[in-house]
């Protein structure tokens, strides 16, 4: 995803590689307690010489059992891994629901036009609506490719007429525009499907 922290996330991807989950941690600290078919008996077999030899221990999801064989030094560097895991997705849920991530999500496409709709707002929501306008613009879209602004109105009031390459200067001059808007716009009841439908009119959006 393009805004996630790339250190944090390479370390995300890098757990998987790093065998820690439940069977992988399994079979480097133990082994699988096994059945065998005995041609003679005519029917499945377990092993019984591990049977108070090795502490075991039996999986919920299919039943089977392992014999748990690496000693405490092993067991704690993987508790100290799982930790270590357990803070990484921490530090991931809590960068996902912060800042203007908490309102909008996290944007992944790269071509966007974000649609304005204000309705009958009082001033002081006015502000706070372009508050957080202006922190996914700064904080979001400068991570983009392109982009473009369109406000809901009885005549629709766009920022650009097509979306545009995003930079330092189109930034700042889409928030520029966003605090020069008026608080009330004549609007009609279909004011908002006409500004989505202008919105995916421009080939190059994905989003």
């Amino acid at each position: 995803q393009p805004l996630i922290s790339s250190s944090k996330w390479l370390q995300l991807h890098g757990l998987r590689r790093n065998k820690l989950s439940l069977s992988q941690i399994l079979s480097q600290i133990g082994f699988q307690h096994r059945k065998d078919y005995v041609t003679t008996l005519g029917k499945l077999v377990a092993s019984r010489y591990a049977a108070g030899l090795f502490p075991q221990y039996k999986r919920a999801q299919d039943g089977s059992v392992y014999n748990l064989t690496a000693k405490k030094e092993l067991i704690l560097h993987y508790v100290d891994c799982l930790m270590g895991a357990v803070e990484l997705y921490k530090q991931r849920m809590e960068w996902l629901t912060s800042e203007s991530r908490q309102i909008f999500g996290v944007i992944q496409e790269q071509f966007i036009v974000i649609v304005l709709d204000f309705g009958t707002v009082a001033p002081t929501e006015f502000d706070l609506c372009r508050d957080a306008l202006s922190m996914v613009l700064v904080e979001q879209v400068t991570q983009i490719a392109k982009f473009n602004l369109i406000r809901v109105a009885q005549d629709l009031m766009k920022w650009q007429q097509k979306s545009t390459p995003v930079s330092e200067h189109t930034v700042k001059s889409a928030v520029m525009w966003l605090w020069k808007l008026d608080r009330m716009t004549a609007a009609s009841h279909t004011s908002s499907a006409e500004a989505l439908l202008e919105a995916m009119s421009d080939e190059a959006v994905s989003s």
